[in-house]
């Protein structure tokens, strides 16, 4: 039957123990068994998170600039901390948004208004993307009646750059990259992209949602990550999330334009109704002003040396889990991870029972469909559990081999 309408309130003691009833079945994501969702850099940092967000819990962002200016000043100051960590020129702007899909709608969304000014480009548009390339682009696109053409990678699992210079026609507006890809891992040859987009005349966008913000702090602590940001001269607008390994509470992502009529091309702008003028630079309206508060003061108790730190340990994990899927016979990593993010199938055996096996034992599997393989976005929360998931990999790994034998040898005694 379908609920209906509460008669009358509860208490909170009544509504806490519900609540949590209804979650008993949840996947144990504290101890690492959620490969997506949910990041955690540090326990100090998600403390200063959630204070921070309770502390401006009713406030509306979208408020700032007539009521709220504390908040109005942080997002600002959060911006441009984002600029400077993702080596912004002079006049490059930015703003928060509520998560990493918005943010790319809004950068597809300034470049399709810009390519509307073109004389080079003639619609329909469309977006030249790997394979790999989040949905975004085609949410984007369906919304404003753009095609995204998506291309094979490759066997790195990196963008094809050759394959879509030949792709680029009089309808391409814009060029899209990943910093890393979500379901591989690695970042895509930027410098490359750059250099094409601005052969051609196109846009740029670089998806960092995944790893925008702790991609620099690997960089600096001497890991081999290549360029991705605005130190690229191609590179026009750029998108990452401060709720993924910013280590920020959720909604809260970014978008950053190299030039400020950029983003003035993605505001909208009403006042055909009785209030007059309405404007955004997000497609939502209301945002929650905690999300704002709470990236503010997660960046500023971090700081340099704090996410130094958690790339550290994140990338020391991460070796650890490579190495140890490296040593369960039969599985093999699709792709080296630049970062965080790690892919790994199998040849001989079918990897989707080995996901079955590890969802039996309480794991919450990521999968991959092409390639067929598993996945997972790790952050701190994966420590404390890696012990117990790679001893469960190798046993479901094991069970999967020995009924592929088993399929192997029935299907060999039917020949003959």
């Amino acid at each position: 039957m379908r609920k209906t309408f509460p008669k009358s309130g509860a208490d909170w003691t009544t509504l806490d123990a519900a609540m949590s009833e209804m979650s008993e079945g949840d996947v144990d994501w504290r101890q690492g068994r959620a490969p997506l969702y949910v990041f955690h850099g540090s326990d100090a940092a998600y403390d200063v998170g959630f204070q921070a967000f309770m502390k401006y819990f009713s406030e509306n962002a979208l408020g700032g600039r007539r009521a709220f200016f504390g908040l109005k000043r942080m997002e600002d100051e959060v911006a441009e901390m984002g600029l400077d960590l993702f080596q912004a020129p002079d006049g490059a702007v930015g703003n928060l948004t509520t998560g990493g899909s918005e943010s790319i709608f809004m950068a597809v969304k300034a470049c399709r208004d810009w390519a509307r000014t073109q004389k080079h480009m003639n619609a329909p548009f469309n977006i030249v993307a790997p394979f790999s390339a989040h949905a975004a682009f085609n949410k984007a696109a369906d919304v404003m009646d753009l095609t995204v053409r998506r291309l094979p990678t490759r066997e790195d699992c990196r963008a094809d750059v050759e394959a879509m210079a030949a792709a680029v026609d009089e309808g391409t507006i814009m060029l899209a990259g990943s910093a890393p890809c979500f379901p591989h891992g690695v970042i895509d040859p930027m410098q490359e992209l750059g250099d094409l987009a601005l052969e051609r005349g196109v846009w740029l966008h670089v998806d960092a949602c995944v790893g925008g913000y702790v991609a620099p702090f690997f960089q600096r602590i001497g890991r081999p990550i290549p360029g991705f940001d605005f130190a690229l001269p191609g590179v026009r607008s750029l998108s990452a999330d401060l709720h993924k390994f910013g280590f920020c509470p959720k909604p809260a992502s970014t978008v950053f334009y190299r030039f400020a009529e950029d983003r003035e091309r993605g505001l909208f702008h009403f006042d055909q109704w009785p209030n007059g003028q309405f404007s955004t630079a997000t497609l939502s309206g209301t945002r929650a002003g905690g999300a704002v508060a709470a990236a503010w003061a997660v960046l500023h108790h971090l700081g340099e040396a704090g996410y130094m730190e958690i790339a550290g340990q994140l990338a020391a994990m991460t070796d650890a889990y490579v190495a140890g899927i490296k040593a369960i016979d039969g599985l093999h990593l699709w792709a080296e991870p630049d970062l965080s993010i790690i892919n790994f199938g199998a040849r001989d055996f079918d990897i989707f029972k080995v996901a079955e096996g590890m969802d039996a034992r309480g794991w919450l599997p990521g999968l991959t469909q092409n390639p067929k393989g598993m996945h997972a976005m790790l952050s701190m929360f994966h420590e404390v559990g890696r012990a117990d998931y790679l001893q469960d990999l190798a046993a479901s790994a094991q069970i999967a081999r020995d009924a592929q034998d088993e399929s192997s040898a029935s299907n060999l005694k039917a020949v003959y």
